[in-house]
């Protein structure tokens, strides 16, 4: 059997309102495999953002299991789930959120600052990821004098600063022109080809058919899965 890198098993999200309770998720179940490209879609209030939240342990479910790399997130306390999240998974969200004052170098080191590397094991570790992603020699700029797509590969090298088991991309062409667009999603590619696990939201169909495999959400609940599998895997 393959491994999985991500599973969820019977995941409701429940918000309490004044009249009624609101399921922003219901009963997801799914669960993707090591090295799989996943497409997530859905309309606007589908539930993308909250499952999302919940795969990168920015929140727990109400109900049912969230586990990563073989670990239910809700056996553990918040601070060993910061330190998971650290480890485990890389974000690249379609805003950058690159820090103005550091250089290219030392934005991509942040995690690894966070999980205590020594200097000289972020600066050596930074240079290889922004090799990776093309940006050898950006190495020493600000945020400023970069282009949008250079300031998404920064974004890119810095999910991938901690090596994560899995990559979260929230539309992460939605701030660039086409182009640029395409060449981002072609550097996404070259990733999952190198054995990257992804998981995408876009709105995008030609986006979406870049991915192995597309989850789509409605009304909080899983709608369909392109690759037919819904049972998780055992953890």
């Amino acid at each position: 059997m393959i491994a999985s890198a991500l599973a969820l098993e019977g995941v409701d999200k429940v918000y309490p309102l004044a009249d009624e309770d609101f399921y922003a998720l219901r009963d997801v179940t799914f669960d993707v495999p090591v090295g799989e490209y996943v497409g997530l879609m859905g309309p606007s209030g589908s539930g993308k953002s909250t499952l999302m939240n919940l795969i990168g342990l920015l929140d727990t479910p109400t109900a049912g299991r969230c586990l990563l790399a073989g670990q239910d997130a809700g056996d553990l306390d918040p601070v060993e789930q910061a330190a998971m999240r650290n480890r485990h998974v890389g974000f690249v969200f379609q805003s950058f959120h690159l820090m103005p004052r550091l250089s290219v170098r030392e934005n991509v080191e942040v995690p690894l600052t966070y999980a205590g590397y020594r200097p000289a094991v972020r600066r050596r570790r930074a240079l290889e990821v922004l090799d990776r992603v093309g940006l050898a020699d950006r190495v020493d700029h600000r945020p400023s004098q970069l282009s949008g797509g250079q300031k998404q590969r920064v974004a890119i090298a810095r999910a991938l600063a901690m090596n994560p088991s899995l990559l979260l991309a929230d539309e992460p062409t939605g701030n660039l022109d086409s182009e640029t667009g395409r060449e981002i999603l072609d550097l996404v590619d070259a990733l999952h080809a190198q054995g990257a696990t992804i998981v995408m939201v876009t709105h995008e169909a030609e986006v979406a058919a870049r991915c192995e495999r597309t989850l789509r959400l409605r009304d909080g609940c899983l709608e369909s899965d392109s690759a037919g599998r819904a049972a998780p895997v055992a953890p």
